[in-house]
């Protein structure tokens, strides 16, 4: 009989705890190199929603620094869907050519390019963050939000529009042909923003859907609006490729959305073809009280994959490559998508794999940065 010793029996477990993040994970006709994805983060750099040269290199060099999926930011697919007048757009054909640019050279650093298709709802006409976030009137370059109900964002901010059902359905046609045009331009993975306070999260609920018709009040008519668009984005993307949805999965207020609510989602938006569920929280009011720590949303995502079977993403204040690690060892989620993280250290994946002794193929024109060169493990 072998005898294993005890230190050997824990290199084997630490051997075998450090190969999860960079695990390759296969979804449709998609294949992703590691469980580490680049969250879509705004960057508040464009003029009528067309994609730039700070876009080309923020997202291409994530791409060169190890992730497997670099998702651009959340991208509007009407003109007052818009966060600011300075967000990415995909809501006219003329956006193609430049995100093209993008996505082709993500390919080529054998990442996976992936687009956010959004609509900020109440949230809308807003300042950029660096500018104090304000409101912005129509007379002073801003637009008339809408909503499912005409209840704004702050008190002191006028109200949005309530959106009319023909509106309703123009909106979900949006969706539909935003994605589309991101199929064309070359992305391969789509992901609908249903979080952080916008319009799809606002229909979902109760405390910014007030509406009396089929659109609000019951559980059934609150979600809605979320499966038509989930349905119309569906029929207008490929069968082979991947579609995600990013949720809040808690309002963290008393009377809103809740985890609960999310669970209950999760297996109706897997019937309709969503493939993994990107679990954030949080963003519908300003006064709810989030309960921030490191890795604070991850059973979120821990739950609904452990009850519902779904795939899902955990997001929100992961940094560290061993919590990474465990979050997918531990059958937690299965990707990880880093924001800040990211913005500090785009190659934040190839100084993972140093630190868990994992295997992650450096850029040739970089290599002799690494006098270490990752291990295969």
């Amino acid at each position: 009989m072998n005898i294993i010793e005890p230190a050997t029996r824990e290199r084997a477990a630490e051997k075998q705890y450090q190969l999860h993040l960079f695990t390759p994970l296969t979804i449709r006709g998609i294949t992703l190199r590691n469980r580490i994805a680049v969250s879509p983060m705004c960057q508040y750099s464009s003029q009528d929603g067309f994609a730039n040269d700070w876009h080309l290199v923020h997202l291409g060099s994530r791409a060169v620094g190890g992730a497997a999926l670099v998702i651009a930011e959340a991208s509007a697919v009407d003109p007052r869907g818009r966060i600011s007048p300075q967000d990415l757009g995909i809501w006219k054909d003329e956006h193609i050519e430049n995100l093209s640019r993008i996505a082709a050279f993500v390919k080529q650093q054998n990442a996976v390019p992936g687009i956010q298709l959004a609509h900020a709802g109440r949230k809308g006409s807003t300042r950029v963050p660096w500018q104090g976030g304000s409101h912005i009137p129509p007379g002073e370059g801003g637009w008339q939000t809408v909503a499912p109900s005409p209840i704004p964002f702050w008190p002191q901010d006028p109200p949005p529009a309530a959106l009319s059902k023909t509106e309703i359905r123009g909106i979900v046609d949006a969706f539909a042909a935003a994605a589309r045009r991101a199929y064309t331009a070359g992305f391969q993975i789509v992901e609908i923003h249903a979080a952080h306070g916008y319009l799809i999260n606002e229909f979902l609920s109760p405390l910014a859907n007030h509406r009396t018709d089929e659109y609000g009040g019951s559980y059934e008519n609150r979600i809605r609006f979320a499966l038509e668009v989930v349905e119309a984005v569906r029929d207008s993307w490929p069968e082979n490729l991947p579609l995600f949805i990013r949720i809040s999965a808690s309002d963290w207020v008393e009377g809103g959305w809740n985890l609960d609510d999310s669970v209950a989602l999760a297996p109706r938006l897997r019937r309709l073809g969503v493939d993994l569920v990107d679990c954030s929280s949080g963003g519908l009011v300003p006064y709810a009280k989030i309960e921030l720590g490191p890795g604070y949303q991850v059973p979120f995502a821990e739950r609904i994959r452990r009850e519902t079977g779904a795939l899902t993403g955990a997001v929100g204040l992961i940094t560290e490559p061993p919590q990474s690690d465990e979050i997918i060892r531990a059958g937690q989620a299965d990707l990880v998508l880093l924001a800040r993280a990211f913005l500090r250290d785009p190659y934040w994946p190839l100084h993972a794999a140093q630190v868990l002794e994992a295997e992650a193929p450096v850029p040739v024109q970089y290599g002799r940065a690494f006098a270490n060169p990752a291990k295969k493990v």
